[in-house]
């Protein structure tokens, strides 16, 4: 299947909304922001938590759905972040063919569970055997969407 040439756009797109649906749907009152480092501020309801969120979304091709995230520099978002007296976090969200995967987790855990050197390029890993670190890690919340029984062809 060939994506369309805005696709990347689109994709970025909707991870965010995808992150604000769910926030919201869990109680977070929050925003999508047009700041460099950040895409989403949310707040619980009692105000006194936060949080500034930089998403990252990947769609991925049938076959590479193990392919690595290339990960922001993560010092954008913590400026923004300070700027906005935001606890910095970070959402990943990647589209894996028949399973779409959304992670959120602090900025300062991802720093210690992402694979590359600090001041270079970082990488979330989606092998098998990190996912399955993810799925015990109390600190990341995550949700998976499965497609299954789509009928999806093209358009004539």
């Amino acid at each position: 299947m060939k994506k369309s040439s805005r696709h990347q756009k689109i994709t970025g797109d909707f991870a965010e909304g995808l992150v604000l649906y769910w926030l919201s749907k869990s109680g977070y009152e929050c925003a999508r922001v047009d700041h460099t480092g950040i895409d989403l501020i949310a707040a619980d309801k009692s105000g006194k938590k936060r949080i500034g969120i930089s998403v990252q979304g990947r769609s991925r091709y049938v076959g590479t759905e193990k392919a690595n995230v290339n990960l922001h520099e993560f010092e954008k978002a913590r400026a923004a972040c300070k700027a906005f007296k935001c606890i910095p976090y970070s959402a990943i969200v990647v589209d894996g063919g028949d399973i779409l995967r959304c992670f959120l987790l602090p900025l300062d855990h991802l720093e210690k569970i992402a694979t590359g050197k600090a001041g270079k390029q970082r990488y979330w890993l989606m092998s098998d055997k990190f996912l399955a670190k993810c799925y015990e890690d109390r600190k990341i919340q995550r949700f998976e969407l499965i497609i299954k029984n789509s009928h999806w062809q093209e358009i004539t």
